[in-house]
């Protein structure tokens, strides 16, 4: 049978990693991007359903992350997968990629890897997340695990607080090295590698960036967190112990109904219910800090609303600059 196909000259744009980092999009950009967008969650302005994921391996994840932001028209989904173990073998931790559909048509308009958009919109949630939880004059930083997550992160937190010092520890010292070379350079901070965990999380914000692990042996213990410190999770539970987090004042996140599949899940066993969402805070539907002492907490795990938020953006600039290659369904 002879028909006519109405796909026939129908494109996609293909951006490829080179093509997402040469649009360099700001981090001062993306954090503002995703600020607004938790702000229209908190309003119930989008969709975003619980990430399903599959499990070929341990503490191995591939996660289907889909959202839509109509005041941006972004509609898409991220497939995107997590393996401790491809350190080992010279591959990153986090690859994946990310589709985007015409709001109008469900057609898909772009396909482009998504590493870079997950390293960036982590950092710019934290970020998110602290200028609502830590205190306006925070200025020492401790980043514990000194991958592409604790480089992204620092670089959000720099752009958000006037950082005088930071603190870097990870259980492979040459990593914390490279880690305090390039970003002392890169972000002209004072950055010192540390001997333990401990002297990390001695500091006005906190961020645990190492891989997520379903039955992890935490190090972080009750009292070593002061007293007005902001700590970001983006780790899950994986460096905290159950009575550190006991020790927290307010522990948010940045989806309530997500937090609580994985808690289903057998993630989050000794992690105290969070009291608000980030996009609830937004909205001034719940208080942020509310005082100097508060011990604040947000376990970010990752949401499609920020890739959403990010990859628009990459695609309309590719659009603008005539980067990328058009390829035929």
């Amino acid at each position: 049978m002879v028909y006519d196909d109405p796909m026939i000259g129908q494109k996609f744009l293909y951006l490829s990693r080179k093509d997402v980092t040469a649009i360099d999009l700001s981090m001062e950009v993306i954090i503002a991007s995703v600020e607004e967008v938790f702000r229209e969650k908190g309003k119930g302005r989008v969709e975003m359903p619980p990430k399903p994921g599959i499990h070929t391996r341990k503490d191995a994840f591939i996660h289907a992350m889909p959202a839509f932001i109509p005041s941006l028209e972004a509609a898409g989904i991220k497939w995107i997968s997590g393996y401790p173990d491809n350190q080992n073998k010279g591959l990153p931790y986090i690859t994946g990629l990310l589709i985007l559909n015409d709001p109008d048509t469900g057609i898909p308009i772009c396909l482009m890897d998504a590493i870079w958009v997950t390293a960036k919109r982590t950092g710019a949630a934290t970020a998110v997340a602290a200028k609502q939880l830590a205190r306006p004059d925070s200025s020492i930083v401790g980043i514990i695990a000194c991958g592409v997550q604790g480089r992204s992160n620092l670089e959000a937190l720099s752009t958000v607080f006037q950082l005088q010092k930071v603190k870097v520890y990870d259980v492979y010292p040459e990593i914390a090295e490279r880690f305090s070379r390039d970003l002392s350079q890169a972000l002209h901070l004072e950055i010192e590698v540390v001997d333990t965990p401990k002297e990390c999380v001695n500091s006005d914000l906190v961020v645990t960036s190492g891989p997520i692990l379903k039955e992890p042996q935490p190090v972080i213990e009750a009292g070593w967190l002061p007293e007005g410190s902001f700590a970001s999770a983006v780790d899950f539970d994986s460096y905290w112990q159950g009575a550190a987090f006991l020790e927290v004042d307010k522990v948010a996140t940045d989806d309530l109904e997500q937090m609580e599949y994985y808690r289903e899940e057998g993630y989050f066993r000794q992690t105290p219910s969070p009291y608000a969402d980030l996009g609830e805070i937004l909205a001034g539907k719940k208080p942020g800090r509310q005082s100097e002492e508060e011990r604040t907490f947000c376990v970010n795990l990752g949401i499609a609303l920020n890739d959403m938020a990010t990859g628009i953006m990459i695609y309309r600039e590719a659009r603008r600059r005539g980067l990328g290659i058009e390829l035929p369904f």
